[in-house]
């Protein structure tokens, strides 16, 4: 199968172009850079080969996929840049990007007939109650404006596509770039005190786990909305935090032990609101990925302690 993946410079594309080669499928990455990761000859890590493409130029969109003619598109580029994205002279470029970019991707997919695989977010509804969100969902309320975009996105692959996937993900962490665990990491080595957020409620999402279930997605014609995270249970920021300090001390980072570093909960009115809103009700219904056959990700502990062995040099 041949497929083709944007935003192979982010932490999911990634980890996606690794998956489609350890399994022996033709994978081609994009980017908005003209090389990726800085490697010469223009190839990604996996030696597959890259090509640049701006999402939000749509005739350059058409050509290069009608030139490529994928089977499938794993469209992962995307503005993450949650705050940011608040700010007025960027909310067009942000809706640009998610909105327009998409748009751009499923019209491609539709002129070559290509299945399109597009990952969203749970900023989609408002984050409110305790009860985990269903995929098929219709209740959109998004906080702010990145999750706007997103939803945005979401529509345009199912109002152009029949052939789509739309697979929301949350607390999203990976070796390729920056996350909560990185962030805590290096806080953490200069603070003996630490604040962190406990009425924020969800599950975190490794990419490494991630990749191997979207690339099980696009070898089916299971075709719809998912939810998808990893397993273990749904936990708030600051168990999260927990966690990671437990993990790292445990593999000899004394600095991270409760002997040098104080975890303090503290509620999102306490700690402060951020510029964008972000929902308290990040819990994910899953149960659609086991109706549809697909073997669920490993729990978070388990992916955090991977994750932890990957990154041991860097931390």
């Amino acid at each position: 199968m041949k497929v083709l993946v944007t935003g192979v410079g982010g932490q999911l594309g990634h980890d996606v172009m690794n998956e489609l080669a350890a399994r022996g499928h033709e994978g081609i990455g994009s980017d908005i850079a003209p090389k990726y990761s800085g490697i010469a000859d223009g190839t990604a890590v996996t030696g597959m080969p890259y090509v640049q493409m701006d999402i939000t130029d749509a005739e350059t969109v058409k050509q290069i996929l009608s030139e490529v003619h994928p089977d499938a598109v794993v469209h992962c580029a995307a503005w993450t840049a949650v705050d940011l994205a608040e700010d007025d002279d960027k909310v067009a470029k942000v809706r640009l990007v998610n909105a327009g970019g998409t748009q751009n991707i499923a019209d491609a997919c539709a002129l070559v007939g290509a299945k399109m695989l597009y990952l969203s977010t749970d900023y989609v509804f408002d984050g409110m109650g305790e009860t985990p969100w269903d995929p098929d969902c219709k209740a959109y309320k998004p906080l702010n404006v990145y999750g706007q975009t997103k939803l945005e996105g979401e529509l345009a692959v199912s109002g152009t596509l029949e052939k789509y996937f739309i697979v929301r993900i949350a607390w999203v962490f990976g070796v390729n770039g920056k996350n909560f665990i990185r962030t805590m990491l290096n806080i953490g080595k200069n603070h003996d005190t630490l604040r962190v957020v406990n009425d924020q409620i969800g599950t975190p999402t490794y990419t490494y786990d991630l990749a191997r279930l979207l690339v099980d997605m696009i070898e089916t014609e299971k075709y719809g909305y998912y939810h998808a995270t990893n397993e273990g249970g749904y936990i708030s920021w600051y168990e999260f935090a927990a966690e990671i300090f437990r993990q790292a001390a445990a593999l000899g980072r004394t600095e991270y032990d409760a002997e040098h570093l104080t975890l303090l909960p503290v509620t999102t009115a306490e700690y402060g609101e951020s510029k964008a809103k972000r929902p308290f009700n990040s819990r994910l219904d899953k149960s659609k990925l086991l109706a549809n056959g697909f073997e669920p990700l490993p729990t978070w502990q388990d992916a955090l302690a991977r994750y932890l062995r990957a990154i041991d040099a860097d931390f």
